[in-house]
């Protein structure tokens, strides 16, 4: 017999694909262009002043070459451009072009939305308990002789 207990994990990957799947839904019910789950993690670890692919690949925990996909994807729609590094001429940095600040700041009211939704659910309570716990410093992970 399998065990229904899921790990921690497993439930905040559940939770995040509630939040990813609401506003793809909501995205796509206000007209905006489609895009996938990969842009959507894209667009949330991306800096206002830009950030290289090498380092949106490092922040979603993906490789170079599907972040690089993404970027492309969402450039292609209007949605981010690329413009120098005044730190180094040789890398290039992805931001929001007008068109992505503005689908940004849609899906930062939908994802507002949706969280108000999910405390009318389980409670406010709960939702401000998780927040907390999420926002808590978790330090780094654990060394491997001591997990």
């Amino acid at each position: 017999m399998q065990s229904t207990h899921r790990n921690l994990p497993q439930l905040l990957s559940d939770a995040r694909r509630w939040f990813d799947d609401g506003l793809l839904a909501a995205l796509e019910a206000a007209g905006a262009a489609p895009v996938s789950p990969t842009q959507v993690q894209l667009f949330a670890v991306l800096d206002d002043q830009g950030t290289t692919v090498s380092e949106l690949a490092r922040r979603m925990g993906v490789t170079r070459q599907t972040a690089h996909q993404a970027v492309h994807g969402l450039i292609a729609a209007g949605f981010l451009e690329q413009v120098p590094d005044p730190a180094s001429a040789r890398q290039r940095l992805i931001r929001r072009s007008r068109d992505g600040q503005r689908a940004h700041q849609q899906a930062v009211l939908i994802l507002r939305r949706l969280e108000e939704q999910l405390a009318g659910r389980i409670g406010r309570e709960h939702v401000d308990a998780l927040r907390a716990a999420l926002e808590a410093p978790w330090g780094q992970p654990p060394a491997p002789d001591s997990a």
